[in-house]
């Protein structure tokens, strides 16, 4: 039986516990990052929902920002979600200009698209590479992508509303992003998959 993948998930701010406690169900070896020196010691990183701008200050203050792009650009497999694919994209609309990203997937993403925290919501949605049916998507203060480039792979759009059409969750190489919380829903399967991935990566 081969080793879990060991997975970090970035612990500066936001919904860092919902994580840890889902990849720790879809059997990795969880680990939390505050260090450069950390990511060395990782096959795969989670950067989690919470505030963008907030996560950007820190890894400037923490010196993680420079260490954890080359990474990245070495090939290390990401998943973001919310906050999370907002700084691993490569374009970033409606955030502040002196904001930090990873530069990781090549998306232009656009913050809080689906409104403030009142306009949050949930809705099922079918997503690409995930069996079992649709899954249960919680959006809170949520980003969409507005632009993909040549290289990734659309997983989700949202399929009703004033919203359908708009591309949820994304695919390049080895990183993954959704605008929505899957780690509050319970349901394993984005974690397993991203879990998958970088067992194929290592």
């Amino acid at each position: 039986m081969s080793k879990p993948p060991r997975i970090g998930i970035l612990a500066l701010q936001g919904d860092v516990r919902e994580h840890h406690d889902a990849l720790t169900k879809a059997g990795a070896d969880v680990v939390l990052i505050r260090r450069p020196s950390e990511l060395d010691q990782i096959d795969g990183i989670v950067i989690p929902g919470g505030e963008s701008t907030t996560m950007s200050k820190l890894l400037v203050i923490l010196d993680l920002l420079d260490p954890l792009r080359k990474a990245l650009a070495a090939g290390l497999p990401a998943y973001g979600s919310c906050a999370g694919m907002i700084m691993l994209a490569s374009d970033i609309l409606d955030t502040r200009p002196d904001a930090q990203h990873l530069d990781a997937l090549d998306i232009t993403v656009r913050r809080n698209a689906f409104g403030r925290q009142v306009a949050s919501f949930e809705t099922d949605l079918e997503l690409e590479g995930i069996a079992g049916g649709p899954v249960r998507a919680v959006f809170i203060r949520a980003p969409w992508v507005e632009s993909t480039g040549e290289g990734v792979q659309v997983l989700g759009t949202v399929p009703d509303g004033p919203a359908a059409g708009r591309v949820v969750a994304v695919r390049e190489g080895n990183v993954l992003a959704t605008s929505f919380h899957p780690e509050v829903t319970g349901d394993l399967r984005v974690h397993e998959y991203f879990a998958a991935m970088v067992r194929s990566a290592r």
